[in-house]
């Protein structure tokens, strides 16, 4: 899906930071919204992974967490509300963090689209290694051979987005254990390195991610400075 004419391509500036806490990641988010708000750049494309994190969408209130959250927390990961759609979900490291910092109007493109387009985004990655993928009706993410790999949750104020989507690369699966993962009652996950039988290299994912991303969006993804995925 190209959201706009090949000829008139906007430009999306992609930086890989490496392991961000999560709310370091969210302050990064917050600052490249303003400057997109406020008329600067076209967009970003923030790469990231996350030390062990629980975080919990409009949607979620708490009542997915399996374990109390002082005894959570005791176990070494934290726990986050956060203004984004859907339930609660697990970040930590070998999972695959994308926070796309866009103006939905610069894309031809509404909320559902946007959504579509992350979907398609991460499809395409996993495709890129062998993994066929595919959506299921009323839940946004991505699925494989029945179990979810990757999941989606995003922001819009001002036309701009945040937050994003999260796919699980050599994700370590038992944190997921803690919770009724974005509320649906028979998930099971899986990660890439759980279906390849093999640890990946995340930076690798990160510019297939990358590459992908602009592909979707019909956009050119500029690398910001020494931050390129794979270097």
């Amino acid at each position: 899906m190209n959201a706009v004419d090949p000829e008139s391509r906007l430009t999306i500036h992609c930086e890989w930071h490496g392991t961000v806490p999560y709310a370091d990641g969210l302050s990064l988010q917050e600052e490249r919204a303003r400057a997109v708000r406020q008329g600067g750049p076209e967009g970003s494309l923030i790469l990231l992974e996350h030390p062990p994190v629980l975080t919990d969408g409009r949607f979620g209130k708490g009542g997915n967490f399996l374990l109390p959250e002082d005894e959570i927390r005791r176990r070494g990961v934290g726990i986050h509300r956060t203004g984004r759609g859907g339930d609660v979900t697990f970040h930590g490291p070998g999972q695959l963090v994308s926070y796309p910092i866009i103006r939905l109007r610069d894309f031809g493109l509404g909320a559902r689209a946007y959504v579509g387009a992350l979907e398609e985004t991460i499809m395409l990655t996993l495709g890129d290694y062998g993994i066929e993928a595919t959506r299921r009706e009323g839940y946004p993410g991505v699925w494989t051979a029945g179990r979810k790999i990757a999941s989606i949750g995003v922001a819009v104020r001002g036309g701009v987005t945040m937050h994003g989507s999260a796919l699980n690369v050599n994700t370590d699966l038992s944190y997921f254990s803690l919770i009724v993962p974005c509320g649906i009652a028979d998930v099971t996950v899986t990660s890439m390195e759980e279906i390849l039988g093999k640890e990946l290299d995340l930076k690798d994912v990160a510019r297939s991610y990358a590459r992908n991303f602009g592909e979707v969006l019909g956009a050119e993804i500029k690398i910001s400075g020494d931050a390129v995925p794979g270097s």
